[in-house]
């Protein structure tokens, strides 16, 4: 008997008292992860010596999206096959445990970017490690009703938590201004691809020094007596909190500063055990990455810790300089994170108090330097007693990358022109990438068997550029029926997938068209409702025949206080109900918004798909890397010349994906005149669609959301221009960019070929090659013995 099988066996029996095929999903899987758990401890505690022993980095991130933990772990850990076979054994399939939720701790891209970026670490054996905030409840739980997102808690972990160790013996406790908390660590371990060496993502849980307060129990004052373990686990109950109100954006700031002082106190607990006090010395051993600006008031803590230890300030600041890095994940000013300086006083008037000294050895160095006051606006960083977080990064980092070639091209020129202009060696470009083994070899099994079967060897789970050999088969006949065969398996099983969780229907023999991602106003949800209501319009006046049958998927979330997103998602809900009752558009176009979307989800998603919609306006979106999976698992890319996809087109070729729409260059010359009104005055279509959402064509439940939509479109407001991600310019190009897809999937072997050349062309795009950029560039960190 095997040491694993022993394990789970075990386990189950201590446990549950019952044997393996006797316990439920949620069982099975605590004893499942039990075993594992237990035959990588060597290898976990061998890696944690070698991190601290030498230098090390750390990826500070408000996100770790890390999905459904149990089968990557298992094909990681190389364990997958023969656990497979023991349940089998036994009985017991074992995609039963497929009904095990997510762990809810992200939410988009950024959060999923930090999860793949642990993993290429650890498959690489570099030593990096993550902090982040063990959310209670995750961001939220979405349902529709009457095609309206309704929102309830994500309690993800209430079967419990198997992948997590509580480590209470390194609690920590973080300083607010109005009462000290505990910072509990939890450890989740993320395994190389091979088992041999993993590295960790500790998750801090907010706890309270008195978590009942038996007096007041005592006097009956029941409410009060849980006051303060209350306001403790507020701070890791959700991600993302609602800011609209100033307590909401309090909240959000202590998140903040919870998780990075909890943070930062471990990183030097383990500096000085390992290499002393002397914290000039810190630079040589730690590397710290801020993810984006949430983690920034990382710098002044990291100075205040060490001034309570006797380091002077102006030593402390330079010390400070050389640990941290900074990512940037926008191009949009209004994206860049301020806070009131009234709010970080409530969170530390000592945080704040640093922080104007930051400001003011700032604005003592740009005169040194002769900046003109003229270009202090985008440098300064207290501004009108708001902190701009983003100069904080910048002006503290070693090095400041973007995310794209075309992102970190605009953040030089644009955003962080400044900047630049200041220090132009601390720019760089690190362009996002995507970890193959989650994003094709767990989620498309069918087709990472066939990229094996080809290649003759199961490399590219490591390599992935050597999926550019498989290129020769481009015009093989037997492979494109093969591959096509495996889309439309999995275009069976995300049916069956849909339909468990969402009681719809999908025909696996209609084109999959799939748009899955935060739901934000500059992603163009509405853009793509809007195209598919025209041709639901065409279709009924007989302009349009013969339309391939297509399936068209959303999946996103809209922030619970986002009120025009979720206008949004109940425009897209009533245009499938338009759809799915009527007879001659139904037999050709299908509408399904798939609820809670996910990582697992999405796992389903990429795999199936045929069509990978990226229509941010040109010159907004970061990145993107769904633009990545779906590339990989053989979807052509419907996008703009925006984010990653200019590097996707480059690598793939535009002959095999369908570009369109206005480019940054044509939007910035149009910024001071363009107006929408003129687009939907002149468009007869144009203006029927948006016509519908206020002659009663469609119905918001009387809301006025629909309305709202309308006239964000068509007239400015007090704080934004009509149309201000330029739907109406891009409409003409995007519909008939559309129809050409529609028409080019009648040649299925031509269509097929561009699917496969694109797979065989997302070599650049794993994350293993961006975090051995970042490595080099960057941390300077080596591989681990």
């Amino acid at each position: 008997m095997s040491e694993i099988k022993k394990s789970v066996e075990l386990l189950a029996r201590a446990q549950y008292q019952k044997p393996l095929e006797c316990l439920t999903p949620h069982q099975l899987h605590s004893a499942v992860a039990g075993a594992v758990m237990a035959h990588i401890a060597p290898a976990w505690e061998n890696s944690r010596k070698q991190h601290a022993s030498g230098r090390r980095a750390y990826y500070l991130s408000a996100e770790f999206l890390v999905g459904r933990a149990i089968y990557n772990n298992l094909i990681c850990s190389g364990l997958y096959t023969e656990m497979a076979e023991l349940l089998h054994k036994s009985g017991v399939d074992i995609g039963v445990m497929e009904s095990v939720e997510d762990a809810a701790l992200g939410n988009g891209g950024l959060g999923r970017l930090a999860a793949c970026f642990l993993d290429s670490a650890a498959t690489l054996k570099l030593p990096l490690d993550g902090y982040g905030i063990r959310y209670r409840y995750g961001l939220f739980s979405q349902r529709f009703e009457n095609g309206f997102q309704t929102e309830t808690a994500d309690d993800w972990s209430r079967h419990g938590d198997p992948w997590s160790v509580r480590r209470e013996d390194e609690t920590v406790t973080v300083n607010f201004a109005d009462g000290d908390v505990l910072a509990v660590p939890y450890d989740m371990p993320v395994i190389g691809y091979g088992g041999k060496h993993i590295d960790t993502i500790r998750l801090w849980q907010c706890e309270p020094i008195q978590p009942f307060d038996f007096d007041k129990f005592n006097q009956c004052k029941y409410s009060d007596a849980l006051a303060q373990r209350n306001r403790a686990e507020n701070i890791s109950r959700v991600l993302y909190p609602n800011d609209s109100t100033p307590n909401g954006k309090l909240l959000r700031l202590k998140q903040q500063y919870f998780f990075t002082s909890a943070s930062l106190k471990d990183m030097l607990r383990s500096f000085k055990q390992n290499h002393g006090d002397d914290y000039s010395r810190l630079p040589q051993y730690v590397c710290v990455q801020l993810n984006d600006t949430h983690p920034v008031i990382a710098i002044p803590e990291l100075i205040r810790l060490m001034m309570s230890d006797g380091v002077a300030f102006d030593n402390a600041l330079s010390i400070a300089k050389g640990v941290f890095n900074y990512t940037n994940h926008t191009v949009m000013q209004e994206a860049l994170e301020t806070w009131e300086m009234r709010t970080v006083q409530r969170v530390s008037p000592e945080i704040a108090r640093i922080i104007l000294r930051i400001n003011t050895r700032l604005k003592s160095e740009l005169r040194r330097k002769k900046i003109g006051e003229d270009k202090w606006p985008q440098l300064v960083i207290v501004q009108k007693n708001r902190v701009h977080m983003a100069y904080l990064a910048c002006y503290c980092s070693s090095h400041i990358n973007g995310v794209a070639e075309l992102h970190t091209e605009i953040i030089k020129s644009s955003v962080l022109s400044q900047w630049y202009a200041l220090y132009p060696d601390r720019f760089q470009n690190k362009t996002n990438g995507i970890t193959q083994r989650r994003w094709l070899l767990l989620c498309n099994q069918g087709l990472s068997s066939l990229i094996t079967e080809l290649l003759g060897s199961s490399r590219w789970v490591t390599d992935l550029k050597s999926l550019k050999k498989l290129a020769v088969y481009a015009d093989d006949k037997d492979v494109l029926d093969k591959f096509m065969a495996i889309k439309r398996q999995n275009k069976q099983l995300l049916a069956k997938y849909i339909g468990a969780h969402d009681g719809k229907l999908l025909d696996p023999d209609t084109i999959v068209d799939a748009q899955i991602k935060r739901l934000h106003e500059y992603k163009r949800q509405l853009l793509n409702i809007l195209a598919i209501l025209e041709l639901y319009f065409e279709i009924k006046d007989g302009t349009l025949t013969d339309f391939v049958p297509t399936t068209f998927i959303f999946g996103a979330k809209a922030a619970p206080g986002y009120a025009r997103a979720k206008g949004i998602i109940k425009l897209i809900n009533e245009i499938s109900r338009l759809i799915d009752a009527d007879a001659d558009a139904n037999r050709c176009l299908k509408i399904i918004f798939v609820s809670d979307y996910n990582v697992s989800y999405a796992e389903k998603i990429v795999a199936a798909a045929d069509v990978s919609e990226q229509i941010s306006t040109a010159g907004t979106e970061a990145s993107g890397t769904g633009n990545m999976k779906l590339m990989l698992n053989g979807a052509v890319t419907l996008g703009t010349y925006d984010g990653a996809n200019i590097e996707i087109v480059r690598e793939a070729g535009d002959e095999n994906n369908y570009i369109f729409g206005a480019r940054v260059e044509e939007i910035e010359a149009l910024r001071d005149t363009y107006d929408p009104r003129k687009y939907y005055e002149s468009d007869s279509r144009i203006k029927r669609c948006l016509d519908a959402l206020i002659d009663g064509t469609l119905d918001d439940g009387g809301t006025g959301m629909f309305a709202e939509l309308y006239h964000s479109l068509l007239d400015r407001s007090d704080y934004s221009r009509a149309d201000n991600y330029c739907l109406l310019l891009d409409f003409d190009s995007f519909l008939k960019t559309k129809k050409r897809i529609n028409n080019d999937y009648r040649d299925r072997y031509a269509f097929a070929k561009k699917q496969w050349l694109n797979m065989c062309s997302a070599g650049k795009f794993s994350s293993d090659r961006t975090v051995s950029e970042y490595a080099e560039d960057i941390w300077h960190i080596k591989k681990c013995k």
